[in-house]
Protein backbone atom coordinates (compact mmCIF):
# COMPACT_ATOMS: atom_id res chain seq x y z
CA UNK A 1 0.00 0.00 0.00
CA UNK A 2 1.53 3.73 -1.03
CA UNK A 3 0.22 6.92 -1.86
CA UNK A 4 0.73 9.84 -4.50
CA UNK A 5 1.00 13.60 -3.41
CA UNK A 6 1.24 16.38 -6.05
CA UNK A 7 2.03 19.82 -5.19
CA UNK A 8 0.53 21.89 -7.07
CA UNK A 9 2.04 25.12 -6.67
CA UNK A 10 0.12 27.48 -8.11
CA UNK A 11 -2.42 30.30 -6.27
CA UNK A 12 -4.99 33.09 -7.34
CA UNK A 13 -3.19 35.52 -4.54
CA UNK A 14 -0.90 34.70 -1.37
CA UNK A 15 -2.86 34.34 2.33
CA UNK A 16 -1.46 36.06 5.02
CA UNK A 17 -0.56 33.16 7.01
CA UNK A 18 0.78 31.15 4.16
CA UNK A 19 4.29 29.83 4.15
CA UNK A 20 3.91 26.97 1.84
CA UNK A 21 5.49 27.02 -1.29
CA UNK A 22 3.46 28.92 -4.06
CA UNK A 23 3.36 31.53 -6.70
CA UNK A 24 0.37 34.21 -7.49
CA UNK A 25 0.20 33.16 -11.26
CA UNK A 26 -0.45 30.21 -13.17
CA UNK A 27 1.78 31.09 -16.41
CA UNK A 28 4.03 28.03 -15.97
CA UNK A 29 1.03 25.47 -15.19
CA UNK A 30 1.37 23.58 -18.83
CA UNK A 31 5.03 23.26 -18.24
CA UNK A 32 4.19 22.11 -14.37
CA UNK A 33 2.40 19.57 -15.90
CA UNK A 34 4.64 18.59 -18.11
CA UNK A 35 7.52 18.35 -15.39
CA UNK A 36 5.49 16.14 -13.08
CA UNK A 37 4.71 13.80 -15.73
CA UNK A 38 8.32 13.40 -16.60
CA UNK A 39 9.26 12.72 -12.43
CA UNK A 40 6.27 10.66 -12.02
CA UNK A 41 7.88 8.29 -14.68
CA UNK A 42 11.42 8.56 -13.38
CA UNK A 43 10.79 8.08 -9.64
CA UNK A 44 7.52 6.02 -9.39
CA UNK A 45 9.88 3.01 -9.11
CA UNK A 46 10.54 4.14 -5.52
CA UNK A 47 7.47 2.85 -4.85
CA UNK A 48 8.07 -0.94 -5.71
CA UNK A 49 4.93 -2.90 -6.28
CA UNK A 50 3.50 -1.43 -3.58
CA UNK A 51 -0.56 -0.61 -4.66
CA UNK A 52 -1.56 2.78 -4.98
CA UNK A 53 -4.32 3.22 -2.10
CA UNK A 54 -4.64 7.00 -2.08
CA UNK A 55 -4.02 10.16 -4.51
CA UNK A 56 -3.95 13.36 -3.16
CA UNK A 57 -3.57 17.34 -4.91
CA UNK A 58 -2.68 20.02 -2.50
CA UNK A 59 -1.14 22.81 -2.58
CA UNK A 60 -1.04 25.73 -3.17
CA UNK A 61 -4.67 25.40 -4.76
CA UNK A 62 -5.22 22.57 -7.11
CA UNK A 63 -8.59 23.73 -7.90
CA UNK A 64 -7.92 27.17 -9.85
CA UNK A 65 -6.64 24.66 -12.50
CA UNK A 66 -9.21 24.67 -15.58
CA UNK A 67 -10.82 21.59 -16.89
CA UNK A 68 -8.27 20.59 -19.54
CA UNK A 69 -5.40 21.65 -17.39
CA UNK A 70 -6.79 19.31 -14.17
CA UNK A 71 -7.22 16.81 -16.99
CA UNK A 72 -3.77 16.65 -18.47
CA UNK A 73 -2.54 16.61 -14.47
CA UNK A 74 -4.13 13.63 -13.77
CA UNK A 75 -3.90 11.62 -16.61
CA UNK A 76 -0.69 9.64 -16.29
CA UNK A 77 -1.47 8.95 -12.42
CA UNK A 78 -3.07 5.86 -11.44
CA UNK A 79 -6.26 7.24 -10.10
CA UNK A 80 -9.09 4.43 -10.93
CA UNK A 81 -7.28 2.15 -8.28
CA UNK A 82 -7.12 4.76 -5.28
CA UNK A 83 -9.24 4.05 -2.38
CA UNK A 84 -9.12 7.51 -1.63
CA UNK A 85 -8.45 10.64 -4.18
CA UNK A 86 -8.90 13.98 -2.70
CA UNK A 87 -8.44 17.13 -4.25
CA UNK A 88 -8.05 20.54 -2.17
CA UNK A 89 -10.14 23.46 -3.52
CA UNK A 90 -10.55 26.92 -2.49
CA UNK A 91 -14.47 27.77 -2.09
CA UNK A 92 -14.21 30.68 -5.02
CA UNK A 93 -13.36 28.07 -7.37
CA UNK A 94 -15.83 25.40 -6.95
CA UNK A 95 -18.60 25.03 -9.06
CA UNK A 96 -21.23 22.33 -9.72
CA UNK A 97 -19.77 21.67 -13.36
CA UNK A 98 -16.25 21.57 -12.09
CA UNK A 99 -16.76 19.04 -9.39
CA UNK A 100 -18.62 17.07 -11.73
CA UNK A 101 -14.84 17.29 -13.97
CA UNK A 102 -13.14 16.43 -10.90
CA UNK A 103 -15.39 12.96 -10.35
CA UNK A 104 -15.17 12.21 -14.06
CA UNK A 105 -11.60 11.56 -13.17
CA UNK A 106 -11.77 9.97 -10.40
CA UNK A 107 -12.39 12.45 -7.47
CA UNK A 108 -14.00 11.00 -4.49
CA UNK A 109 -12.89 13.49 -2.10
CA UNK A 110 -12.76 17.11 -1.78
CA UNK A 111 -10.82 19.17 1.33
CA UNK A 112 -11.95 22.94 1.19
CA UNK A 113 -10.64 25.98 2.96
CA UNK A 114 -12.92 26.98 4.89
CA UNK A 115 -10.90 29.03 7.35
CA UNK A 116 -13.62 30.94 8.94
CA UNK A 117 -17.18 31.32 8.30
CA UNK A 118 -17.06 35.71 9.50
CA UNK A 119 -16.03 37.61 6.56
CA UNK A 120 -14.45 40.18 8.71
CA UNK A 121 -12.34 37.35 10.25
CA UNK A 122 -11.57 36.18 6.35
CA UNK A 123 -10.78 39.65 5.19
CA UNK A 124 -8.07 40.15 7.98
CA UNK A 125 -5.88 37.32 6.32
CA UNK A 126 -7.24 38.24 2.69
CA UNK A 127 -8.86 35.06 1.96
CA UNK A 128 -10.79 35.66 -1.71
CA UNK A 129 -14.15 34.24 -0.65
CA UNK A 130 -16.95 34.99 1.73
CA UNK A 131 -18.67 33.36 4.49
CA UNK A 132 -21.91 32.72 2.01
CA UNK A 133 -19.66 31.54 -0.93
CA UNK A 134 -17.53 28.63 1.68
CA UNK A 135 -21.27 26.88 2.41
CA UNK A 136 -22.25 27.45 -1.55
CA UNK A 137 -19.39 25.47 -2.79
CA UNK A 138 -20.26 22.66 0.36
CA UNK A 139 -23.27 22.70 -1.17
CA UNK A 140 -22.46 21.88 -4.59
CA UNK A 141 -19.95 19.50 -4.07
CA UNK A 142 -22.72 17.72 -2.37
CA UNK A 143 -25.04 18.55 -4.91
CA UNK A 144 -22.51 17.12 -7.58
CA UNK A 145 -22.19 13.60 -5.79
CA UNK A 146 -19.19 13.95 -3.77
CA UNK A 147 -20.43 13.19 0.23
CA UNK A 148 -17.04 12.59 1.22
CA UNK A 149 -16.17 16.47 2.10
CA UNK A 150 -13.31 18.13 5.26
CA UNK A 151 -13.65 21.50 5.46
CA UNK A 152 -10.34 23.96 7.07
CA UNK A 153 -10.94 26.20 10.08
CA UNK A 154 -8.33 28.53 11.58
CA UNK A 155 -8.76 29.46 15.48
CA UNK A 156 -6.75 32.55 16.64
CA UNK A 157 -7.12 34.96 13.75
CA UNK A 158 -7.18 38.23 14.03
CA UNK A 159 -10.32 40.25 15.35
CA UNK A 160 -12.21 36.41 16.11
CA UNK A 161 -13.68 36.04 19.45
CA UNK A 162 -14.77 33.18 21.46
CA UNK A 163 -17.76 33.82 20.16
CA UNK A 164 -16.87 33.74 16.45
CA UNK A 165 -15.34 30.62 17.00
CA UNK A 166 -18.23 29.28 18.05
CA UNK A 167 -20.60 30.72 14.93
CA UNK A 168 -18.02 29.35 12.28
CA UNK A 169 -17.65 26.09 14.13
CA UNK A 170 -21.68 25.13 14.92
CA UNK A 171 -22.54 26.62 11.14
CA UNK A 172 -19.40 24.25 9.44
CA UNK A 173 -20.60 21.26 11.11
CA UNK A 174 -24.51 22.07 10.17
CA UNK A 175 -23.20 22.07 6.63
CA UNK A 176 -23.25 18.75 6.67
CA UNK A 177 -19.01 18.25 6.25
CA UNK A 178 -17.78 14.58 7.37
CA UNK A 179 -14.24 15.54 8.26
CA UNK A 180 -12.60 19.29 10.03
CA UNK A 181 -9.22 19.87 10.17
CA UNK A 182 -8.67 22.83 12.56
CA UNK A 183 -4.97 24.63 13.08
CA UNK A 184 -4.13 27.28 15.70
CA UNK A 185 -2.54 30.26 13.60
CA UNK A 186 1.02 30.18 13.57
CA UNK A 187 2.76 33.40 12.77
CA UNK A 188 5.37 32.63 10.12
CA UNK A 189 8.87 34.18 9.50
CA UNK A 190 8.36 35.99 5.72
CA UNK A 191 4.26 36.00 6.04
CA UNK A 192 2.29 39.25 5.40
CA UNK A 193 0.82 38.47 8.97
CA UNK A 194 4.40 38.23 10.47
CA UNK A 195 5.01 41.28 9.37
CA UNK A 196 2.02 42.90 10.48
CA UNK A 197 2.76 41.30 14.24
CA UNK A 198 5.83 42.89 14.17
CA UNK A 199 5.14 46.18 13.44
CA UNK A 200 2.26 46.16 16.03
CA UNK A 201 -0.13 46.01 13.93
CA UNK A 202 -1.92 43.12 15.42
CA UNK A 203 -2.03 41.31 18.47
CA UNK A 204 -1.31 37.23 18.96
CA UNK A 205 -3.82 35.95 20.79
CA UNK A 206 -3.02 34.50 24.02
CA UNK A 207 -2.55 30.97 25.30
CA UNK A 208 -5.39 31.33 28.09
CA UNK A 209 -8.05 31.97 24.53
CA UNK A 210 -6.26 29.70 22.42
CA UNK A 211 -6.83 26.56 25.70
CA UNK A 212 -10.08 28.20 25.34
CA UNK A 213 -10.82 27.60 21.65
CA UNK A 214 -9.58 24.71 21.43
CA UNK A 215 -11.75 23.12 24.84
CA UNK A 216 -14.39 24.38 22.71
CA UNK A 217 -13.40 22.69 19.29
CA UNK A 218 -13.19 19.40 20.89
CA UNK A 219 -16.62 19.96 22.82
CA UNK A 220 -18.49 20.99 19.81
CA UNK A 221 -17.10 18.29 17.36
CA UNK A 222 -17.91 15.66 19.86
CA UNK A 223 -21.10 16.73 20.01
CA UNK A 224 -21.59 16.50 16.42
CA UNK A 225 -20.57 13.09 16.57
CA UNK A 226 -17.02 13.91 15.21
CA UNK A 227 -13.51 11.43 16.48
CA UNK A 228 -10.67 13.30 17.54
CA UNK A 229 -8.20 11.35 15.75
CA UNK A 230 -4.93 13.67 15.26
CA UNK A 231 -4.64 16.49 16.84
CA UNK A 232 -5.72 18.82 14.27
CA UNK A 233 -8.12 16.79 12.65
CA UNK A 234 -11.86 15.28 13.38
CA UNK A 235 -14.23 12.97 11.55
CA UNK A 236 -17.24 11.05 11.62
CA UNK A 237 -17.12 7.46 11.58
CA UNK A 238 -15.22 5.92 8.40
CA UNK A 239 -14.18 9.31 6.95
CA UNK A 240 -10.71 10.01 8.49
CA UNK A 241 -8.46 10.87 5.95
CA UNK A 242 -6.84 7.85 4.60
CA UNK A 243 -3.96 9.32 2.89
CA UNK A 244 -2.86 11.65 5.90
CA UNK A 245 -3.69 8.94 8.29
CA UNK A 246 -0.90 6.62 5.97
CA UNK A 247 1.79 9.55 6.47
CA UNK A 248 1.69 9.34 10.59
CA UNK A 249 2.24 5.25 10.13
CA UNK A 250 5.07 5.83 7.97
CA UNK A 251 3.58 4.38 4.97
CA UNK A 252 5.13 4.41 1.73
CA UNK A 253 4.37 7.77 -0.89
CA UNK A 254 5.47 9.39 -3.65
CA UNK A 255 5.56 13.33 -3.45
CA UNK A 256 5.95 15.22 -6.49
CA UNK A 257 5.95 18.78 -7.69
CA UNK A 258 8.37 21.63 -6.31
CA UNK A 259 8.68 21.14 -2.45
CA UNK A 260 6.98 17.48 -2.10
CA UNK A 261 8.27 15.30 -0.14
CA UNK A 262 8.71 11.65 -0.27
CA UNK A 263 9.09 8.39 1.87
CA UNK A 264 10.03 5.44 -0.38
CA UNK A 265 9.62 1.18 -0.11
CA UNK A 266 13.61 1.93 0.39
CA UNK A 267 12.97 3.76 4.08
CA UNK A 268 14.39 7.23 2.15
CA UNK A 269 12.89 10.40 2.79
CA UNK A 270 13.32 12.89 -0.07
CA UNK A 271 12.22 16.53 -0.98
CA UNK A 272 12.17 18.18 -4.04
CA UNK A 273 14.04 21.58 -4.55
CA UNK A 274 11.18 24.68 -3.65
CA UNK A 275 11.59 26.86 -6.92
CA UNK A 276 9.25 26.10 -9.55
CA UNK A 277 11.52 27.47 -12.94
CA UNK A 278 14.35 24.81 -11.35
CA UNK A 279 12.02 22.18 -10.84
CA UNK A 280 10.53 22.83 -14.41
CA UNK A 281 14.09 22.79 -15.78
CA UNK A 282 14.90 19.10 -14.41
CA UNK A 283 12.11 17.52 -13.32
CA UNK A 284 14.23 14.27 -12.75
CA UNK A 285 16.56 15.65 -10.59
CA UNK A 286 14.12 17.49 -8.20
CA UNK A 287 14.74 15.46 -5.21
CA UNK A 288 17.02 15.39 -2.85
CA UNK A 289 17.83 12.49 -0.26
CA UNK A 290 17.23 13.35 3.16
CA UNK A 291 20.27 11.95 5.10
CA UNK A 292 18.53 10.32 8.25
CA UNK A 293 20.40 8.81 11.00
CA UNK A 294 18.46 5.80 13.42
CA UNK A 295 18.01 8.64 15.89
CA UNK A 296 16.29 10.93 13.02
CA UNK A 297 14.27 8.06 11.74
CA UNK A 298 13.05 7.21 15.31
CA UNK A 299 12.32 11.15 16.00
CA UNK A 300 10.19 10.76 13.41
CA UNK A 301 8.51 7.98 14.29
CA UNK A 302 7.44 9.55 17.75
CA UNK A 303 6.36 12.62 16.13
CA UNK A 304 4.14 11.80 14.03
CA UNK A 305 2.58 8.58 16.29
CA UNK A 306 2.54 10.75 19.33
CA UNK A 307 -0.05 13.36 17.43
CA UNK A 308 -2.92 10.87 16.70
CA UNK A 309 -4.97 9.36 19.11
CA UNK A 310 -3.45 6.06 18.57
CA UNK A 311 -0.27 6.90 19.59
CA UNK A 312 3.32 5.27 19.07
CA UNK A 313 2.70 1.28 18.93
CA UNK A 314 5.49 -0.70 20.88
CA UNK A 315 5.85 -3.23 18.06
CA UNK A 316 6.95 0.10 15.53
CA UNK A 317 9.98 0.32 17.53
CA UNK A 318 12.49 -1.60 18.94
CA UNK A 319 12.58 -2.61 22.86
CA UNK A 320 15.45 -0.75 23.45
CA UNK A 321 13.93 2.13 21.80
CA UNK A 322 10.42 1.97 23.61
CA UNK A 323 12.82 1.50 26.93
CA UNK A 324 14.27 4.87 26.25
CA UNK A 325 11.59 6.90 24.94
CA UNK A 326 9.62 5.25 28.63
CA UNK A 327 12.49 6.67 30.73
CA UNK A 328 12.51 10.10 28.82
CA UNK A 329 8.83 10.36 29.29
CA UNK A 330 9.04 9.51 33.19
CA UNK A 331 7.78 13.02 34.34
CA UNK A 332 5.11 13.57 31.59
CA UNK A 333 3.88 9.50 32.44
CA UNK A 334 3.74 10.54 36.26
CA UNK A 335 1.76 13.86 35.37
CA UNK A 336 -0.63 11.66 33.37
CA UNK A 337 -0.21 13.96 30.38
CA UNK A 338 1.21 10.81 29.06
CA UNK A 339 -0.81 7.41 28.82
CA UNK A 340 0.11 3.74 28.42
CA UNK A 341 -2.56 1.31 26.82
CA UNK A 342 -3.83 -1.57 28.81
CA UNK A 343 -1.25 -4.23 27.98
CA UNK A 344 1.66 -1.68 28.19
CA UNK A 345 1.47 -1.95 23.92
CA UNK A 346 1.45 1.69 22.61
CA UNK A 347 2.14 5.22 24.31
CA UNK A 348 -0.45 7.86 23.94
CA UNK A 349 -1.06 11.50 24.79
CA UNK A 350 -5.02 12.14 26.46
CA UNK A 351 -6.53 14.56 24.27
CA UNK A 352 -6.62 17.34 27.23
CA UNK A 353 -2.60 17.11 26.71
CA UNK A 354 -2.50 17.67 22.73
CA UNK A 355 -2.44 21.20 23.45
CA UNK A 356 0.80 21.03 24.71
CA UNK A 357 1.85 17.54 22.41
CA UNK A 358 4.78 19.62 21.35
CA UNK A 359 6.60 19.66 24.37
CA UNK A 360 6.35 16.20 25.28
CA UNK A 361 7.09 15.09 21.83
CA UNK A 362 10.31 17.13 22.42
CA UNK A 363 11.26 15.51 25.58
CA UNK A 364 11.17 12.17 24.71
CA UNK A 365 13.46 12.98 21.24
CA UNK A 366 16.43 11.09 21.35
CA UNK A 367 20.33 12.45 20.19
Amino acid sequence: MAGIYVHVPFCHAKCAYCDFYSIANNKLVNAYIDAVESEYSFRINELGNEHIDTLYLGGGTPSMLDAGQFRSLVSFLPRHQAQEFTIEANPEDITLSKVETWMAEGVNRVSIGVQSLVDDELRAVKRRHSAAQALEAIDNIRKAGIDNISADLIYGLPGQTLQSWNYSLNKLFASGICHLSAYCLSFEEGTLLYRRLQQGQIEETSDEEIELRYALLCRTAAKNGFRHYEISNFALSGRCSRHNSNYWKSIPYLGLGPAAHSLGTDGLRRFNTADIRQYIENPTKAATIDEEDEANRLNDTIMTALRTAEGLNRNDVTEKQWDGVMVRGRKWLRAGALCTGNDDSRLFIPEDKWLVADAIIRDLFTD
